[in-house]
């Protein structure tokens, strides 16, 4: 997965599926990421040679550790 992107309250993360994928097996590990991470779908874009292009949303998390003092 590349890195991902923050806008607003939330941040988003794209995962590409390559065309041997099946709809099965995409949304059994779009399931592990919801499950396990926290993200929810937010796009999906199928294309001719059969790749999909998903992104991946999920509330933004405020740090919980405070920053190192010096």
């Amino acid at each position: 997965m590349s890195d991902g992107v923050i806008d607003g309250d939330w941040e988003y993360r794209p995962l590409r599926l390559p065309p041997g994928v099946s709809r099965v097996t995409a949304a059994t590990q779009l399931a592990i990421h919801a499950e396990f991470s926290g993200w929810e779908l937010s796009n999906v874009r199928l294309y001719a040679d059969g790749t999909r292009k998903v992104w991946l949303r999920r509330k933004r998390r405020k740090s919980e550790l405070p920053g190192v003092i010096v």
